[in-house]
């Protein structure tokens, strides 16, 4: 146990472009070491002897955790880390936390405008009115799609799907729902498969992580489950999706829609996607505002204070959960 007086002392890796609150409340509490992004060959001799956490938007390998022997902490900024190697971190004694819940409501609130964004068309019904198309050309034509009568699939019932799902409520919209495993005292409707899902409704929003268990998921079969008249939005990971597929199914009528928030290549959207007119595209601004982004900045520095100071986790993910700090 660190005391607090002496956290100065402890340094903590921070690689490439990070959070400004959380940099500042970092250099007022630890040793901050800068580094260009977290590639074990930029490691020096130095880092490898002092370094004892890493705080970071970015993934880190198995490699970056080898190359630092003293390391303890991977404070990871967001909800999602699939770009950390968690199971190897666990394997090597190495805490891993993430910065669940207090992204989970603004997230929630942007996918509910993505879907009516999509549905509603209202980029493009903005986009006439400001190019002038509406003294010009009239009125914006009737969007042929509508939320009424819709029933909703919600892929991966975590805390952003549950809260996803009250909002879908309070629009009076049937929900069902795909996990790996019910969830107990849930009355949505489960569906055991995600194609069981597709087909029983029109309307498929993807909150799952990414990793090897999701690796496009979504793909042409569930794409052609969902209908003509489908909808699919993506609020999780890009890499949960077949974006070949998804952008043939848009062009060819498989489904109506798409509204994406994520991309497997970000910031690189395929040219399909970008050209498609019954698709809504946003650059990965699910959590984006000033709020909950200081709010996760404070989730991922307290992780550090709380480690190293009472030499626990608030917020560790599961692959690490039974790790014990070092004496």
């Amino acid at each position: 146990m660190t005391k607090p007086d002496q956290l100065q002392s402890v340094a903590v890796l921070v690689p490439g472009h990070f959070n400004d609150h959380a940099v500042e409340r970092i250099d007022q509490t630890f040793k901050r070491v800068k580094i260009e992004r977290a590639d074990p060959a930029l490691v020096t001799d130095e880092m490898r002897r002092d370094v004892r956490a890493i705080a970071s938007f970015a993934g880190v390998s198995a490699a970056m955790m080898d190359a630092l022997p003293n390391l303890e902490l991977i404070a990871s900024f967001g909800v999602g880390y699939d770009s950390v190697d968690a199971v190897h971190a666990g394997k090597k004694n190495i805490m891993v936390t993430n910065t669940p819940d207090v992204l989970t409501e603004e997230v929630a609130d942007t996918t509910i405008g993505l879907l009516i964004n999509t549905v509603r068309e209202m980029y493009a019904a903005e986009k006439w009115l400001r190019d002038g198309s509406w003294v010009s050309k009239g009125n914006y034509p009737l969007s042929r799609l509508t939320l009424r009568g819709r029933h909703v699939g919600i892929f991966g019932m975590g805390r952003i799907g549950l809260a996803i799902a009250r909002r879908l409520e309070a629009f009076g919209l049937p929900v069902a729902y795909h996990n790996r495993r019910k969830v107990e005292g849930l009355a949505y409707q489960y569906h055991p498969t995600l194609r069981g899902l597709a087909e029983a409704v029109d309307t498929l929003i993807s909150v799952v992580p990414g990793g090897a268990s999701t690796e496009k998921a979504v793909n042409a079969e569930i794409l052609a489950a969902l209908g003509a008249n489908g909808v699919f939005v993506n609020i999780g990971r890009g890499s949960t999706v077949d974006e070949p597929a998804l952008a043939a199914a848009l062009a060819n009528g498989t489904i109506a829609a798409a509204g994406l928030d994520v991309f497997a290549d970000e910031p690189n959207v395929p040219k399909a996607l970008l050209e498609a007119p019954n698709t809504s595209l946003l650059p990965h601004v699910g959590s984006a505002s000033h709020h909950t982004r200081r709010a996760m900045a404070d989730l991922c520095v307290d992780n550090l204070v709380s480690w190293f100071s009472e030499r626990r986790p608030l917020t560790p993910v599961p692959e690490t959960v039974n790790v014990k700090a070092r004496s």
